[in-house]
């Protein structure tokens, strides 16, 4: 009797088991599949990964396909050919393409970072380093028009730095700056996170200064689509800006060591120990909004500095290129 108890008891438990996978392969042919372009694979976006690694997209019923599509420009490329619904980059993309003539342009309805993300990085050991010791020197600084290079300058400009007397090189990709300057390029580069962290553990470089310590607060990264897109696809963005949300909260109120052991399998080739320390400088230096909210303020800041590098030559209006998400 007992034995035959047993067998029915291990019989229900099988049973069970393929229930439930067969309810979790159910979800998740059920998810609606969004691929996201993204600018860069950086620690500096924590929180959007927080949010893949711990299941809020997957609970909001949307799987995540990320492409990594270097450079702010083919992310734009992408959303607007089609071949991702939502792009991840500086805004500054989305103002390029309205004021190209785009009927259908590409609004930011999600904000992630709210200042530069890039650290200076020495080739040299500077003690106590100054913005003047920029003079006369190279400095790798990413392609012109983009938002690293222009809130370098922008970091120039707030602390009365000439950079006329700085050679910043603008030839090299942004995907390729760490790798020119281990080459022999330049003696200062501005670098992301991890390769700003990676350098210095190799003793290839430095890390001297956070340029968005410098420079000062703006809509650094945003999500953004097409305009059709979010129109018609309301349901779908609001619940991928409840995930998101969740993933800011997530890394706001947890430690970086705890964050750091989430994220790990996004960065295989960093330590827990390395991510977590990223996380810290970041954590540092507030990078983060608070939530997904870009206000009219900050988006200006980022026009500000805009018309100060003659990129463009008035202010495009806020309410058309953000969409800010009530998710709740």
């Amino acid at each position: 009797m007992k034995k035959t108890s047993l067998l029915i008891m291990v019989f229900l438990l099988i049973i069970v088991g393929i229930c439930f996978v067969i309810l979790k392969k159910d979800e998740a042919q059920n998810l609606e599949k969004v691929t996201v372009a993204e600018v860069t694979h950086s620690i500096f976006y924590a929180p959007w990964y927080a949010a893949i690694e711990n299941g809020y997209f997957e609970d909001e019923g949307i799987e995540i396909d990320l492409v990594l599509t270097s450079g702010a420009d083919k992310v734009s490329a992408a959303v607007l050919s089609g071949d991702a619904q939502i792009g991840f980059a500086g805004p500054e993309s989305s103002i390029y393409v309205y004021n190209g003539g785009e009927k259908d342009y590409i609004v930011s309805f999600a904000g992630l970072t709210k200042r530069d993300g890039q650290f200076i990085v020495s080739r040299e050991k500077i003690d106590d380093f100054k913005l003047e010791d920029l003079y006369g020197k190279e400095v790798l600084a990413g392609r012109v028009g983009g938002m690293p290079i222009l809130n370098f300058q922008n970091a120039l400009k707030n602390n009365d730095i000439d950079e006329k007397k700085i050679d910043i090189n603008t030839s090299v990709e942004f995907a390729s700056l760490s790798g020119s300057f281990i080459a022999g390029m330049g003696d200062f580069v501005n670098l992301f996170e991890p390769n700003a962290t990676k350098l210095e553990s190799q003793g290839l470089g430095y890390v001297v200064a956070s340029i968005g310590k410098l420079s000062g607060e703006v809509p650094y990264t945003a999500f953004n689509a097409r305009k059709s897109y979010l129109e018609n696809n309301e349901d779908l963005i609001k619940r991928f800006v409840k995930a998101l949300n969740k993933g800011i909260e997530f890394t706001m109120n947890n430690s970086e060591e705890d964050v750091a052991k989430v994220i790990a399998p996004q960065f295989p080739d960093s330590s827990v120990n390395e991510i977590a320390t990223i996380i810290k400088r970041y954590k540092d230096a507030d990078s983060w909004f608070t939530d997904t909210t870009i206000t009219e303020t900050a988006f200006n800041n980022l026009q500000d500095i805009m018309l100060k590098a003659d990129l463009i030559n008035e202010y495009v209006p806020y309410n058309e290129l953000v969409l800010n998400i009530d998710y709740e």
